[in-house]
């Protein structure tokens, strides 16, 4: 077997196990594996395929990694519409009790319940809100 049929093998292998894992990075480093595959096929010493390989896999994988498909940073969940369908919606606040230090408090019935509403920051007039933020049975809104 010659040795870039070695390494295009390594290549399908390491492509088989990131079906499994559902991410791109194993692609990535087998587009690195395909490198010195080509490498090899070109007759170059062992030495400059190793190089070759590992210089296009993290390359591939600094790519990904620094794109809009790689790795993200947590999101506050709180405040991540994507976790929690509440963030966005709209209620309606009858009247404010004011807490001092510009933070407004009420209680409003929202999905069929009553919640803990907070206003900070803004002066509380009664109308409707947008919820921003969920802060156990607290909903932080800004208005309209």
């Amino acid at each position: 077997m010659n040795t870039w049929m070695v390494w295009a093998t390594l290549a399908g292998a390491v492509v088989i196990l990131e079906l499994f894992s559902g991410t791109f990075y194993l692609l990535m480093i087998s587009f690195g594996l395909l490198a010195g595959a080509v490498a090899a096929f070109l007759s170059a010493g062992t030495s400059v395929q190793l190089v070759t390989a590992a210089i296009v896999g993290t390359v591939a994988t600094l790519a990904l990694h620094n794109s809009q498909y790689g790795w993200k940073g947590n999101k506050d969940a709180a405040r991540d519409p994507n976790v929690n369908m509440d963030i966005g919606q709209t209620l309606t606040v009858s009247q404010w009790q004011e807490q001092g230090g510009g933070r407004y408090t009420s209680r409003t019935m929202y999905r069929g319940a009553m919640w803990d509403v907070e206003l900070q920051h803004v002066s509380g007039y009664p109308g409707e809100y947008v919820i921003q933020e969920i802060q156990g049975s607290r909903l932080i809104v800004r208005p309209v």
